[in-house]
C-alpha cells in the first residue's frame, strides 16, 4: 500500500498519463455504454400462444391448453406451468429454473409443441411462441388516428410504417395492433341462382377451387421456359366477382352476376381508441445491447419522415415513448451529482478552496471509473445502475475527504508538501481501506440475490461497489497526488476562520461528550446498543416491499365483465368507466 502511494506521488508524469486515460475511457464509456430503462437480460420463461376462432374457453381448454401442457410439462426444469383459457385463445406459460439456458428451454418447447400439432383442432389458425425479455417492452408507439378513413385504407398505411420501423437500425419487431381482420362476404341473390338453375353448392365449389394455391409449373416454348401457376388466393374484389361458373347451356355466368361481392371487416375482438377516438397503434422494441436513445431517434425521424405522406383524413400520434423516462432518470443523476459537488464545497470550506478542488475532482473521476467498468462487464446505464450511482455519491467523497484533511493537517504541522501527501496518506491508507471494505460487504451479498429478482436489481449494488472501490484507488493516488502539487505550502496552524469556527464548536459540544463515553464504555455502549433495538420497532410500521411505488406518468386500468360480455357492451362499460374516472378527477 505505502509503495503504491509513493509511486503515485513521486512517479506523477505517470500518474497524470493514468489520471488523463481513466477520465477519458470513463468519458467514452459514458457516451457508449447503451441506454434502457431496465436491465437486459433473458428470462427462462416461453408462452405458447394459440389462437382458434370461434371456439369457446371449455373447448379451448379441452383441445388445446391441455394437450399443449402435458406436453410441456415432459421437460426437464420446468419450475411453473400456467393456462389461461378465453374465447378463440389458449396462453399457455412455462417458467423454466434461473440455472437454465432461456435460448435452449425455447428451443425445446417449439419443438415439442410443433410435434403435436397435427393432433391439436383443425380450426386453429396460428400457434405462436414468444420468449420473454426485458427488451420485449415497446419502445415507442404511435397511433394512426381517423374517424372517417376505411379500416383498408388504415390497414394499408399501417403496414407502410410498420415496415418504415423495421428497417430501423436496432429495432427487433414492429408490429401492428388494431386492426380489424378483413373478410370479403359473397351475399348470393337466391332469385336469380333458381332463375339460372345454378345451385347454391356450384357458387361455393367454383370459390373453392378459385382460391387454392396450386403448385407452380413451367412451361417451354422452343429456346424459352414460362413459369406457371395456376389459381392463388384472392387479392381484390375483382378477382372474385369474375370467377366463372359453369352452366349446361347458354353465356358463361360469373360469380359477380348472381351475388354482391365487397370488403368487409370480420368480429372485432379488440377496439383500439386513442384520446376516445377510432385508431390503429403501430409499436417498435429494441434488440438487446442497444441504446434505446439512438433507437427512439431513428423510430422518431422515420415517423416524422411518414406523417408528412398521411392523407388530410389520417393523423399520426405519438402516445408512449420509452426515452422519456431514460432521460428524466439521467437528469435525476445529473442533478443529484450537482448536488453532491456543492455539499462537497460547502462542508469542505474549512479545508479551503485547494482541498475542497481536490475532492470534488474525485467525485466524477470516481463516477467516470464506475462507469467504465459497468460498461465493461455489459451492464446497461438503465433506472437500476442510475439508482446505484446516485447512492454511491454520498460514499465516494468519504475516503478522499479524509486522506485530504490527513494532509492538510501535515502541512499545518510543517510538513513539506510531499512529505505531507506521504505522510497523511499512509497513516489512514488502512482506515480507508477498512472503511471501504465495509461498504462493499454491505451491497455484496445484492448481488447474488437468486433468480429473477438477482438478475434485475444485480445492477444497482455493482454500481455501488464499482464506484466505491474506484473512490478507494483515487483517494490513495490521485488525491496525494493532486494534494502534492496543489495545496498551499504554508498552512497556519490554527487553519482558516471555518476551520477555527469548526473546532471551536467540536471543543464545545463533541468533546465533552466524548470524554463522559470514555469514562463509562458500559453505559454508553448500553444507551447505543438500546437506540438501535429501539428503532428497530419502527419497521413494522414502516412496512415492507421489493421495490418502492414507481413514480411514472402513467398507469393500467382494468374493467372486467360478466363472462360472454360482447364486445359493445363491454366498450360501453369502459365509456362509462372513462366517464367516472374524469369526473373524479375533477372532484
Amino acid at each position: 500500500m505505502s509503495g503504491l502511494i509513493a509511486f503515485a506521488v513521486h512517479r506523477w508524469q505517470v500518474t497524470l498519463v493514468v489520471f488523463a486515460l481513466v477520465t477519458a475511457l470513463g468519458a467514452q464509456a459514458f457516451l457508449s455504454i447503451p441506454r434502457s430503462v431496465d436491465p437486459h437480460f433473458k428470462a427462462p420463461v416461453t408462452s405458447v400462444i394459440a389462437i382458434v376462432p370461434g371456439a369457446d374457453p371449455a373447448d379451448i381448454e379441452q383441445t388445446v391448453s391441455k394437450p399443449i401442457e402435458r406436453t410441456i410439462s415432459s421437460l426437464c426444469k420446468i419450475t411453473e406451468l400456467q393456462s389461461y383459457s378465453s374465447d378463440g385463445q389458449a396462453v399457455i406459460t412455462a417458467e423454466f429454473t434461473w440455472e437454465s439456458d432461456p435460448d435452449r428451454n425455447f428451443d425445446e418447447a417449439v419443438r415439442e409443441v410443433n410435434a403435436i400439432r397435427a393432433s391439436l383442432p383443425q380450426g386453429l389458425r396460428s400457434l405462436e411462441f414468444r420468449r420473454f425479455r426485458t427488451t420485449e417492452a415497446v419502445v415507442v408507439q404511435y397511433a394512426i388516428v381517423s374517424e372517417t378513413a376505411s379500416w383498408r385504407r388504415m390497414e394499408k398505411i399501417g403496414q407502410d410504417l410498420e415496415e418504415s420501423f423495421q428497417r430501423q437500425p436496432g429495432v427487433r419487431e414492429a408490429r401492428l395492433w388494431g386492426v380489424p381482420r378483413p373478410e370479403m362476404p359473397v351475399s348470393v341473390d337466391l332469385g336469380r341462382l333458381a332463375e339460372l338453375g345454378i345451385p347454391v353448392t356450384l357458387v361455393t365449389d367454383a370459390l373453392r377451387v378459385g382460391g387454392t394455391d396450386l403448385p407452380p409449373g413451367a412451361l417451354r416454348s422452343g429456346e424459352q421456359r414460362f413459369n406457371l401457376r395456376a389459381g392463388g388466393a384472392f387479392r381484390d374484389v375483382a378477382e372474385v366477382r369474375s370467377v366463372p361458373l359453369r352452366t349446361e347451356d347458354g353465356p358463361v355466368v360469373r360469380v359477380g352476376e348472381i351475388a354482391h361481392v365487397a370488403w368487409d371487416t370480420g368480429e372485432r375482438t379488440h377496439v383500439t381508441r386513442f384520446n376516445g377516438k377510432r385508431a390503429i397503434w403501430i409499436t417498435a422494441t429494441q434488440k438487446d445491447g442497444v441504446n434505446v436513445l439512438d433507437v427512439q431517434k431513428a423510430l422518431a425521424a422515420a415517423a416524422e419522415d411518414y406523417a408528412r405522406t398521411l392523407p388530410p383524413d389520417m393523423q399520426m400520434k405519438k402516445a408512449f415513448d420509452q426515452s422519456d423516462d431514460v432521460r428524466r432518470k439521467l437528469a435525476l443523476l445529473a442533478r443529484d451529482f450537482g448536488i453532491a459537488l456543492a455539499l462537497v464545497l460547502v462542508t469542505l470550506l474549512p479545508l479551503g478552496p485547494r482541498a475542497s478542488a481536490i475532492v470534488m475532482v474525485s467525485v466524477p473521476l470516481s463516477l467516470a471509473i464506475g462507469m467504465l467498468v459497468m460498461w465493461l462487464l455489459g451492464y446497461t446505464l438503465n433506472q437500476l445502475v442510475i439508482t446505484g450511482f446516485i447512492l454511491s455519491l454520498g460514499l465516494l467523497v468519504d475516503d478522499s475527504i479524509v486522506v485530504v484533511e490527513n494532509i492538510s493537517r501535515h502541512l499545518r504541522m510543517g510538513y513539506s508538501r510531499i512529505a505531507a501527501a506521504l505522510a497523511g496518506t499512509q497513516q489512514i491508507a488502512i482506515a480507508v481501506l477498512g472503511s471501504t471494505a465495509v461498504l462493499v460487504f454491505a451491497f455484496l451479498p445484492l448481488t447474488a440475490l437468486p433468480e429473477g429478482a438477482g438478475k434485475f436489481t444485480r445492477g444497482l449494488p455493482m454500481a455501488v461497489i464499482a464506484t466505491v472501490l474506484a473512490s478507494l484507488v483515487v483517494s490513495l493516488t490521485i488525491v496525494p497526488f493532486l494534494s502534492a502539487r496543489i495545496l498551499p505550502k504554508d498552512e497556519k496552524a490554527e487553519g482558516n476562520r471555518f476551520l477555527q469556527v469548526v473546532q471551536a464548536g467540536i471543543h464545545r459540544f463533541y468533546a465533552p461528550v466524548l470524554h463522559w463515553a470514555l469514562e463509562k464504555p458500559k453505559t454508553a455502549l448500553t444507551a447505543a446498543m438500546s437506540l438501535c433495538v429501539a428503532v428497530l420497532g419502527l419497521v413494522p410500521l414502516l412496512g415492507t416491499s421489493l421495490f418502492p411505488p414507481a413514480d411514472a406518468p402513467y398507469f393500467l386500468v382494468e374493467v372486467e365483465a360478466a363472462e360472454g360480455t360482447d364486445m359493445g357492451a363491454t366498450a360501453r362499460a369502459v365509456d362509462l368507466s372513462t366517464v367516472l374516472w374524469r369526473k373524479s378527477l375533477l372532484w
